[in-house]
């Protein structure tokens, strides 16, 4: 069957408004069921989820554990106020300080990952009574007002004029460093002298916070290098700034910690998280908020509020999730299979396919960036490519899905982020897979 088949179109959709699309052009594939980490069409062909949906499934489609938490607390309670105290919200709250870094103390619910970026610098602003707040040029942290301003890629640009007080810097990237580097240890130091300068250009004395995804997600899967999240922890305690923590897509298993700034043991003020805190059954988000950001607010009101902060039933699939993750040991799970499978085999399938520049990733969070030339290190499609621009790409997302896979590609990278739940028999199916849909890629780099 055609791919352009399987699509359904968007006089067959009218009735929904697509995000991030023109409307006229929506192809949407239909999903009639899904099961661990597949998804089946109306006519029963099946794909393997690579990306998670949007990297926030990650315990599978339709974990029996997680359905019966819906259930059961739908016959209990469905929904309440936040304006009132219900257990399991509380339990929740409770459960997600515990694994969080030392010193964290409460967590503001929200309803996802944007809402959490939004009202986190809210937080931070009226702690330090300064107004800027400095984000990198490469990051994706929501789509609300002051979320999108924050974002440092294209997204951005069709909401601005945004909010006041943004200001974006470079961020670390090792294989196109900004700073020139030739290596990792000099990209760190490079990377943390040019976020001084910018510090000591705006005035330490405005900047409210720095907000970072601990691992880049959406613009690269960017891992820092060992130093660089200490040296910015270090930079703000110097001058009094918030270190804000933005672990929407990589928090809760997805690189095998709690919260990937674990990997490196450094403590933020603030933790932002939705996506995987429970596997997106129900909308879920927050907070998670430092002793000394939440004493600010002990006699002060907190100007902030959500009808569904907290809602019940998300909570309850929070808690069950939890749960889960520690009876399937899934943490260590993740880390074995990052290492152990996912790096090595990607690195080989990279020696087979010129038109692959690097691999790079941490637990089950990895990208491969695709190149026309690995010298020069041109992309294999411009920067923010569209239409025909982006046709190798999209060449290369249809080979996929031709092999029974629905990757999550973005500018010129496919991510590999499946369920943690994942075989290890289907995550090799799916590199398989890839493998051979890179031949695709090759041809467009060598044409």
């Amino acid at each position: 069957m055609a791919d352009r088949d399987r699509g359904v179109p968007a006089e067959g959709n009218r009735v929904v408004f697509t995000s991030w699309s023109a409307q006229n052009h929506v192809s949407q594939l239909e999903i009639a069921a899904a099961e661990g980490a597949w998804l089946t069409d109306p006519g029963g062909r099946r794909f393997l989820d690579l990306g998670s949906q949007l990297v926030n499934v990650n315990l599978g489609h339709q974990h029996p554990r997680l359905v019966e938490a819906i259930r059961a607390q739908a016959e209990v309670l469905c929904t309440a106020a936040p304006s009132f105290a219900v257990e399991v919200r509380s339990r929740a709250a409770r459960m997600i300080v515990e694994r969080a870094p030392a010193g964290m103390e409460r967590v503001f619910f929200t309803n996802g990952g944007a809402e959490a970026n939004e009202n986190a610098v809210r937080m931070a602003r009226i702690h330090t009574g300064r107004h800027k707040v400095l984000s990198t040029y490469r990051s994706y942290h929501g789509a609300t007002a002051t979320s999108i301003t924050l974002t440092g890629e294209p997204r951005r640009w069709p909401s601005e004029p945004g909010v006041p007080g943004v200001v974006h810097f470079f961020g670390p990237y090792p294989y196109r460093s900004p700073f020139h580097s030739t290596s990792a240890a000099e990209e760190c130091e490079r990377a943390l002298d040019h976020l001084e300068q910018v510090v000591t250009f705006e005035g330490p004395h405005t900047i409210a916070a720095i907000l970072l995804e601990s691992v880049v997600g959406t613009n690269g899967v960017l891992v820092p290098p060992d130093g660089y999240l200490a040296g910015v922890r270090e930079l703000c305690d110097r001058h009094g700034i918030l270190l804000i923590a933005d672990e929407v897509m990589v928090g809760f298993g997805r690189v095998g910690e709690w919260f990937a700034i674990d990997h490196w043991d450094v403590a933020p003020d603030l933790i932002c998280f939705a996506k995987g805190v429970n596997s997106g059954y129900v909308p879920l988000g927050g907070v998670v908020i430092s002793a000394a950001v939440a004493a600010t607010f002990d006699e002060r009101p907190f100007p902030g509020g959500l009808t569904y902060s907290g809602h019940p039933l998300a909570c309850a699939v929070a808690v069950e999730s939890i749960r889960v993750f520690e009876d399937e040991q899934l943490l260590d799970r993740v880390r074995k299979v990052g290492e152990e499978l996912l790096r090595p085999e990607l690195e080989a399938i990279a020696s087979r396919h010129p038109s692959v520049g690097e691999v790079r990733g941490l637990g089950m969070f990895f990208a491969v960036e695709l190149v026309r030339d690995r010298t020069t290190r041109e992309p294999l499609v411009p920067f923010n490519a569209s239409g025909a621009d982006a046709a190798p790409m999209a060449a290369f997302a249809a080979a996929c899905r031709e092999g029974g896979v629905w990757p999550f590609v973005n500018g010129n990278r496919l991510h590999v982020a499946p369920p943690l739940v994942t075989s290890e028999s289907d995550l090799r199916m799916a590199l398989e897979v890839v493998d051979l849909a890179l031949d695709v890629t090759d041809a467009a780099a060598l044409g």
